[in-house]
This record gives structure tokens, sequence and C-alpha cells, in this order.
């Protein structure tokens, strides 16, 4: 079975698996899911994709709790969290429209530590 399927060549079923990355927590499980049972480079990119958004929203969702209780700091974030909050949506988004194209795009800024980083996952 080749793994190393080009991007321009993904089948439907390798792209639901990298569009359902991006669908909530339920559907990355269920993408892993599928993913296991019909391995695909695809299917791993996006899944190292959505792995590397989620641990990066959990990161900055534990950092913006322990910034709630420091007074002065609590405000300059009411600020701040709107602005991350669309720059992760941003993130999400581009990741979602190149899982529908069945692109091996990374998503800008993170997508190469991503990839680096969870290298060894999904292979």
């Amino acid at each position: 079975m080749d793994t190393e399927t080009p991007p321009h060549a993904a089948t439907s079923e390798d792209r639901t698996v990298a569009v359902l990355t991006y669908i909530t927590i339920i559907g990355f499980i269920i993408a892993i899911i599928l993913h296991s049972n019909k391995k695909t480079a695809l299917g791993a990119f996006h899944l190292r994709q959505g792995l590397g958004l989620i641990v990066t929203g959990m990161v900055l969702w534990v950092a913006g709790m322990i910034i709630a209780v420091i007074p002065l700091v609590n405000l300059l974030s009411l600020i701040l969290w709107p602005v991350i909050g669309l720059g992760l949506f941003v993130l999400w988004l581009c990741g979602l429209i190149a899982a529908a194209q069945g692109q091996q795009k990374p998503m800008p800024v993170l997508g190469e530590h991503y990839q680096k980083w969870f290298a060894g996952t999904f292979a």
C-alpha cells in the first residue's frame, strides 16, 4: 500500500479524514479511527496539524486561567483574548480549507512546527 500519495491525487476518503480532523474533538477522534484503518499521507498530515492546534488551544487556555488571577495582567488579557481567539480561528480555517482541497499545506506560523513536533504520530 502506497502511503506517499501526492496531495493532488487525494481520494474523497482521504479528504474525509483530513476534514473531520478539524470538525470538533469528536470529529478528530473519528478521523483517528478512520485513519488507523487506512493510513494515508494526507490524513496523517492533517491529523498532526489538528493535534497541534488542539494542543496550542489548550496551552493558551491554561495560560489564560493562570493570568486570570493576576489583576493588572487580567485587564490586558481582555484585549489579547479576542486577538488570540481570532488567530486560532484563522489557523483552523486555513487547515480546514487545505484539507477540503486535498492539500498538505501547513497552517501559517505554527504548521511546520506541528509537523516536526508530532512527526512520529499518525504515521
